[in-house]
């Protein structure tokens, strides 16, 4: 069969070994998306394990191509590019990942897109795991990319052109619920367990601070939530109290809402002050229930067109890999084959890995 010219995509930069998919055209349709998550290798330890996570890319990257080629009914010929992420995140994990995707495309001639991190997590919000988007965020946007490593907000006026606004000074959100969870004692991940448990609390129950409320810069801070958490269940339990039941949902439910404020707090100020109202979110943190009904309650007050990307699609996957890449050939655009594993990448690198 001849070529399709379809895109073959590559994500590894952490603790999840991902491959799909995708056709080039104007609908971008997701033909398949494979994610092999490593979780229950990593919960041992309460989050991810740099050499855990390398050695598990390397045992699973070959079966997670295999089978996105298989689910897509394409063959290795039917490929016209390849793409990988480059940076940001783990140097091992990502030297798995982009290596494999230099050795795929050199052996049949293909040119390869490295893709930078977060402008993958940007363009999640594009893509349907089924079928083609049916939104599409005019240029340009604000974009919240949250995540375990990552609470940032960009100005975002095309392809390869973002500029980071502001960022965390500290722990990131994602970060944020997995301390707070293993305070609590729910194990890791933590964020999708106090997600579950605030559904029935009541999130004004408990006081948690929100740190940076000025409005003279974009910048989160988390740590100050972490210690106060710790301080509640210490004096909770000098008290007798074990935090459980109710008063367990209920300091869920404060402290997502207090990450989930500070979120949207600077995101919809850099709307307001950029004169951008449109609003990209990505980032495994993007699946959290309440900021999703608050993103879109805040847009709507406020005159935000806000952009969501489905759960599937907010961890770690290639499908957003894919469809920056299928933006950076719109523009006849393609990484050199020396192009190496940036660990530290600033978004604003991005096109320059790009030839």
């Amino acid at each position: 069969m001849g070529s399709r010219g379809l895109i073959l995509a590559v994500e590894s930069s952490c603790d999840e070994t991902a491959a799909a998919v995708v056709e080039p055209g104007a609908g971008g349709v997701v033909l398949s998306s494979i994610i092999h998550s490593q979780v229950a290798a990593h919960a041992p330890y309460g989050g991810v394990v740099p050499e855990i996570a390398s050695r598990e890319h390397l045992a699973r990257i070959d079966a997670v191509v295999g089978d996105a080629l298989a689910d897509a009914g394409a063959a290795p010929a039917d490929m016209g590019v390849v793409a990988a992420t480059y940076g940001p995140g783990l140097v091992g994990a990502l030297l798995v990942g982009l290596t494999y995707a230099k050795g795929f495309a050199r052996g049949r001639g293909l040119p390869l897109v490295g893709v930078h991190h977060i402008e993958g997590h940007l363009h999640a919000a594009l893509a349907d795991p089924a079928s083609p988007p049916s939104r599409n965020p005019g240029q340009p946007f604000i974009g919240l990319v949250v995540s375990g490593g990552h609470s940032a907000l960009y100005r975002v006026d095309g392809i390869g052109r973002a500029r980071l606004l502001g960022q965390t000074r500290d722990d990131a959100a994602g970060e944020a619920f997995d301390k707070s969870a293993k305070l609590l004692g729910l194990g890791y991940p933590g964020g999708v367990v106090i997600d579950r448990l605030a559904q029935r609390g009541d999130p004004a129950a408990i006081p948690m601070p929100r740190s940076l409320r000025d409005r003279t810069h974009y910048d989160f801070s988390f740590s100050g939530l972490k210690t106060a958490v710790r301080t509640f269940v210490e004096e909770q339990r000098r008290r007798g109290v074990d935090v459980q039941g109710q008063l367990l949902a209920d300091l869920c439910a404060s402290v997502q809402e207090a990450i989930v404020d500070a979120l949207l707090h600077k995101a919809m100020l850099a709307c307001r002050r950029q004169q951008v109202p449109v609003l990209v979110l990505g980032g495994g943190v993007a699946a959290n229930s309440r900021l999703r009904a608050e993103a879109a309650r805040r847009g709507a007050e406020q005159g935000v067109e806000v952009y969501l990307p489905p759960r599937a699609l907010c961890t770690d996957n290639a499908v957003m890999i894919a469809m920056a890449a299928r933006a950076w050939r719109a523009q006849g655009r393609s990484s050199p084959p020396a192009l190496v594993a940036a660990p530290d990448a600033p978004v604003e690198a991005s096109s320059a890995a790009l030839s």
